[in-house]
């Protein structure tokens, strides 16, 4: 989306002029658009310039995984054409390149995201970077060093807070998606956006809906994945995916379900362990260890994110704290007998996930679960 402010109608194109002194479109997109990756979008209004996310797409290993900045530059440095940049969430797609945009481009200006996306975000990041180095892919990628120089820039912006930065303003809502997400208004004079990010309008089971407050923005920018999909209610889809794991443990068989390490694993969890608790199931359910572990503790820490359920139970019963899920090991790969396991990354595209899903997949008995969007 390409949209003027002043004469509030759609532009074909836009950038920098040959001398890259002034924006010509006030909405430029830098990555994603019509794909899952590298989302990132300028926005331009009042003379400042905001960027919305600084996502990397994992399914390149060269240049094309990081936002194509030379629309805003081809001099390098981005601090004079960048007065401000905000992080939605911690997923890798938009998060992942602000280590290479802060250290490796070179960006000085302010940077802003909540504190459970600045604490996770970070270990996400150094996460993958080890993924990659240990397949000799991370040629040219940033350092652990840069990624602690970049965070440490970071400033964090609490929910329903206004931060003030000249003639910006920013206030953060509640975005839901997963722990610590939020969706952004931003003013500069008469113009507004409003930035959604990655947001869920119902309730799940360990997060609340996106709410924020009646405005009227000039522009709206949000995710549409699933815009043109119409879907069963979410309970009606988690039940058939309960009944359907149900039909194959007692088959025998072996239930594999790729996930991200934080946010779609503890919402599954939750409700497999609920599930075997009301069906008395013996069956063991694994999670992958390392992550998820980190994670869990990320959750208790951050509890007042989570949904009023959860909320209110947390000083009686800590639902993070699973009766049924054990960490897996590898070597349980080739146990006999049924098995649940939860296994990252969700995206199936290395990782344990990849690995089990080879060693499973022969076997018609077995099965696996796509709980999100996956590109494999």
């Amino acid at each position: 989306l390409i949209y003027d402010f002043c004469s509030k109608k759609k532009i074909e194109h836009g950038g920098y002029n040959n001398n890259s002194s002034w924006y010509l479109a006030p909405v430029l997109k830098l990555g994603a658009g019509q794909d899952v990756g590298r989302s990132c979008i300028l926005v331009c209004m009042g003379g400042k310039r905001i960027m919305l996310d600084c996502g990397m797409h994992m399914c390149y290993s060269d240049s094309r995984k990081y936002p194509d900045f030379s629309f805003i530059t081809k001099t390098g440095n981005l601090t004079d054409f960048i007065d401000c940049v905000l992080i939605s969430h911690f997923h890798l797609d938009h998060c992942g390149s602000l280590p290479y945009m802060v250290e490796q481009v070179g960006y000085e200006g302010p940077i802003y995201m909540t504190t459970p996306t600045k604490a996770i975000s970070r270990i996400l990041i150094e996460d993958m970077r080890r993924i990659l180095a240990e397949k000799k892919a991370d040629v040219g990628l940033f350092t652990p060093q840069m990624i602690k120089d970049c965070f440490d820039k970071v400033s964090e912006i609490s929910l329903h807070e206004v931060v003030t930065l000249g003639d910006i303003e920013i206030k953060a809502y509640y975005a839901g998606h997963v722990l610590g997400a939020v969706m952004f208004y931003i003013r500069v004079g008469h113009h507004s956006v409003v930035y959604t990010g990655d947001f869920n309008m119902t309730s799940d089971s360990h997060l609340g809906a996106a709410w924020i407050d009646r405005c009227e923005p000039d522009v709206l920018i949000t995710e549409s994945t699933y815009a043109t999909t119409i879907r069963e209610s979410r309970r009606c889809r988690e039940n058939d995916m309960l009944a359907k794991i149900h039909e194959v443990i007692d088959n025998g068989g072996k239930v594999l379900v790729p996930v991200f390490a934080l946010g779609r694993a503890q919402e599954l969890c939750l409700l497999l362990e609920r599930y075997w608790e009301r069906k008395n199931i013996t069956v063991p359910i694994y999670m992958s260890t390392g992550m998820a572990e980190k994670a869990v503790n990320y959750y208790k820490l951050f509890i007042s994110w989570t949904n009023q359920t959860l909320k209110k139970s947390f000083y009686n019963r800590n639902f993070f704290e699973f009766k049924h899920t054990l960490p897996f090991d590898r070597s349980l790969v080739d146990a006999p007998g049924p098995m649940v396991v939860l296994a990252s990354p969700g995206m199936l595209h290395a990782g344990l996930s990849c690995f089990i899903f080879k060693k499973w997949a022969s076997d018609e008995n077995n099965a696996i679960i796509l709980p999100g969007y996956c590109a494999v």
